[in-house]
């Protein structure tokens, strides 16, 4: 279906300039093929990245290029390859946002995670798998306050130990 409209160059410019702000708002970008997935499968991976603060946008490889080479983001040319799709995450969900693709991918094989870039990092395919393993950031402050509750309690039943052991020793006395 051929694209109608009186000045192209201006709907190409704003695509770019789209792809360019979205890229700079984001922490982290995440770089799919999409090769071979339904229309249904796309809404559905769309909508649970949706629920953890990032968005899965098709784009045309040469107006990515163009974008993020005007983002200062350097490092993807060879993640632009085919059809393409870019996960934008918003935050400190790119933990999540990998888990929840590689979760997908289990699903469904067809989606492929070509390789990420990471707060500034650019990730091949092996080392985002990887980070999608990590425990989020959320898990690791539970776990080292679950940590420092378990040590402070530890030491306060300590302490009641040695008041109740100098206690049984005043009234046997």
């Amino acid at each position: 279906m051929a694209l109608r409209t009186r000045n192209p160059k201006t709907l190409k410019s704003d695509m770019i300039t789209a792809i360019e702000t979205k890229a700079k708002a984001s922490s982290s970008l995440i770089f799919t093929e999409y090769r071979g997935m339904t229309v249904a499968q796309i809404s559905e991976l769309r909508k649970k990245l949706k629920d953890l603060n990032s968005t899965y946008k098709v784009v045309r490889n040469n107006f990515a290029r163009i974008a993020f080479t005007n983002a200062n983001i350097s490092g993807v040319d060879s993640y632009l390859i085919g059809p393409t799709a870019v996960v934008y995450v918003e935050g400190d969900e790119s933990n999540a946002a990998a888990k929840a693709l590689f979760e997908f991918m289990e699903e469904v094989p067809a989606l492929v995670v070509k390789g990420a870039i990471v707060e500034g990092e650019v990730y091949d395919s092996a080392k985002i798998e990887a980070f999608s393993k990590l425990p989020g950031k959320k898990q690791l402050i539970s776990m080292f306050m679950s940590t420092v509750n378990a040590t402070t309690s530890k030491f306060v039943r300590t302490l009641q130990a040695i008041v109740d052991k100098k206690g049984s020793e005043e009234t046997s006395n």
